[in-house]
């Protein structure tokens, strides 16, 4: 998932949940060209970093602890990922996406997509 400076949606995908979430992060990049680019440490790995970088974006991603050369980032840019944290609470307010009660993902997702709808629209 993806926002804004704003904390409103800008792509939302449902991945596995078995699956690592660094992953998906390109994917996620897209035809997109933001200036920074926050996300926690899951999202740690020098593949990522540097697709980043060549987007001409700053990778604020605070280094893994078993990293062997730790990697400086913005701490105080860091603070604003809290948007995403945020945006999720909001569309969790909505029942059936905090509980999940759909069985499969087409119709989980589509809830998720109208509590962003539902989100935007307030």
């Amino acid at each position: 998932m993806s926002v804004s400076g704003l904390g409103l949606p800008v792509e939302i995908r449902l991945t596995p949940g078995q699956q690592a979430d660094v992953t998906h992060a390109e994917p996620l990049l897209g035809g997109y060209s933001p200036a920074a680019v926050i996300a926690d440490k899951a999202y740690d790995s020098d593949p990522l970093v540097k697709t980043i970088e060549a987007k001409g974006a700053a990778a604020v991603i605070p280094p893994k602890v078993n990293r062997k050369q730790p990697r400086n980032f913005d701490k105080y840019l860091y603070k604003v990922r809290n948007l995403v944290e945020r945006f999720i609470n909001r569309i969790k307010q909505y029942r059936r996406v905090a509980t999940r009660y759909e069985k499969t993902s087409r119709n989980f997702l589509a809830f998720i997509q109208v509590a962003s709808v539902m989100v935007l629209l307030q």
